[in-house]
């Protein structure tokens, strides 16, 4: 059996939506290429017939992919997250002292884990020494280029 992750609630959606959008939209639209490539005869030395047959085959691994995760998650409810810790579901800003600037990161479940929008797992380095914790509180934690340490300034519910 697979492991629950954790997933917001907005994450939920998201993956629910393109669970969605690909089968209702894209089978129809992958369908629609082969059959226009079939008519076109021979399908030995048809590339548009083999580009769409493999665009169907990706299509069908990722909404197998996406039933699978989405039977094995565990949904973060607003509502039971502890107001002044740290944990899945919040925003949290943080003190970088070697920088000396805040930065604002969104802790969020493996799979939603995004560092260009500063979505950061709560698997990552960064946010499991940041779990628990409350504002005030100084974490510091093993990089690639020795430690990072960080004060939490603030965190966000919502």
């Amino acid at each position: 059996m697979a492991e629950n992750k954790i997933i917001t609630y907005s994450g939920l959606k998201q993956y629910e939506e393109e669970l969605h959008n690909l089968k209702v939209y894209r089978r129809k639209e992958v369908a629609q290429k082969i059959k226009e490539a079939r008519e076109q005869g021979d399908l030995s030395e048809n590339a548009e017939y083999d580009a769409a047959k493999d665009e169907q085959r990706d299509l069908e691994s990722r909404i197998e992919e996406l039933e699978k995760l989405l039977k094995n998650v565990t949904v973060v409810d607003e509502e039971d997250i502890e107001k002044d810790k740290v944990s899945v579901g919040c925003k949290v800003v943080l003190y970088d002292f070697e920088y000396d600037e805040e930065l604002e990161f969104s802790l969020v479940g493996s799979t939603e884990a995004n560092s260009s929008l500063m979505m950061i797992s709560n698997e990552s380095p960064l946010g499991r020494a940041l779990l628990g914790h409350k504002i005030g509180d100084t974490i510091s934690y093993e990089t690639d280029d020795g430690v990072a340490e960080y004060k939490i300034m603030n965190i966000i519910i919502g």
